[in-house]
């Protein structure tokens, strides 16, 4: 086969074929990581300089600092500041369905509001798959109303959780619109439903307040041509139906501390969407061996890549506890083990630490 572009590779992946080799990228790699790696690099430079087969960005969102370590974003939301690149919300302006109707999102059409993606795609355009971070149905309504208050409301407020899922699948498909016509190749929503021990909340709740609103967001993002990868931690098995039946194309990150086992998942459901992941970032990454990186590197590209639809990744980000060797293991069996057609031995282990080396 003849080696296809980084875009080619990802673009090919997410549409369930085959490409030359198993793509890899991370949707966050933090910058202790980057740094130990590769001093002094952006996150884009580092995309470059290692290779990877796509970037990625999100909409633009204007920040007011209230304190030094908090900000507030458009939507009115206050986000903590903490040692990982990702902040955490911690007050929302709506409570009520009063709050809600008086409630002014952000304007999807802001001027400022995809410079970045504008700036990736002059100079990506076609090299790189692009990727745009959007939201679905849960990630916005839980922010605006606060973690606890949201997992309440489920239970009490019916009609306030639909409305903050109408409003959230509204916007995030005028932002896709801008997204497809500036030309983004997918959309990455990194909506969480699950903890490691099983959903937030009842599937019956999921499917009677979030699953038409999911429906109907993948439908509007795969009507501007966009293709899909849908994130969420934890045991999502209880709502694999419903996920599976909005159709996205690729499923993130297939949490094996959730209980998911990408072989039995690629077995069962490799011919309704691709996968990505699913190296553990939890305990592996963080504290293991580079041998054993090695070792459950090659496991996953063994059962998950063959026929392709298979994208490598950690089982969700490489956050700033990763040993920077470790990821380097991983980064370097994909580029070792990863060409097709795989010819990978079940659980061989013999030659794991030359792929480091």
């Amino acid at each position: 086969m003849a080696q296809m572009t980084c875009y080619e590779r990802v673009m090919t992946a997410l549409r369930n074929e085959e490409p030359d080799r198993v793509p890899h990228f991370e949707w966050i790699l933090d910058r202790n990581v980057r740094e130990a790696i590769l001093p002094g690099c952006t996150m884009e430079e580092f995309t470059l300089r290692m290779g990877l087969d796509a970037i990625l960005t999100q909409p633009d969102f204007r920040r007011e600092d209230v304190s030094e370590t908090r900000f507030r974003s458009e939507y009115g939301i206050v986000y903590e500041k903490t040692e990982e690149e990702h902040v955490i919300a911690v007050q929302g302006p709506i409570q009520t369905l009063d709050d809600l109707r008086r409630y002014e999102p952000p304007d999807p059409r802001a001027p400022h509001r995809f410079e970045s993606l504008k700036r990736l795609v002059d100079r990506y355009k076609g090299k790189l798959a692009i990727g745009v971070h959007l939201n679905d149905v849960f990630s916005i309504p839980r922010n605006l109303v606060g973690f606890q208050d949201i997992l309440m409301a489920l239970a009490a407020d019916p009609d306030l959780i639909r409305g903050l899922v109408e409003m959230s699948v509204d916007l995030n498909i005028e932002y896709a619109k801008e997204c497809a016509r500036l030309g983004a190749d997918f959309v990455f929503t990194g909506d969480d439903y699950a903890s490691t021990d099983g959903p937030l909340m009842s599937p019956k709740t999921f499917r009677e307040l979030l699953y038409p609103g999911l429906k109907r967001v993948f439908a509007g993002f795969k009507e501007q041509g966009l293709l899909t990868v849908k994130h969420s931690d934890g045991n999502i098995l209880p709502l694999l139906d419903m996920i599976i039946d909005a159709r996205p194309d690729c499923l993130d990150p297939i949490d094996p501390n959730g209980g998911l086992d990408i072989g039995q998942m690629k077995q069962q459901y490799g011919n309704h969407f691709a996968m990505k992941g699913n190296v553990d970032c939890a305990h592996l990454l963080t504290f293991g061996a580079m041998d054993e990186v090695v070792r459950q590197t090659k496991e996953v590209i063994r059962v998950a890549a063959p026929g392709g639809g298979f994208i490598l990744s950690s089982s969700n980000s490489v956050h700033s506890k990763v040993k920077p060797e470790n990821y380097l293991a991983m980064w370097n069996t994909v580029r070792t083990y990863g060409t097709y057609p795989i010819q990978l031995e079940p659980m061989e282990t013999s030659g794991a630490g030359a792929a480091f080396g």
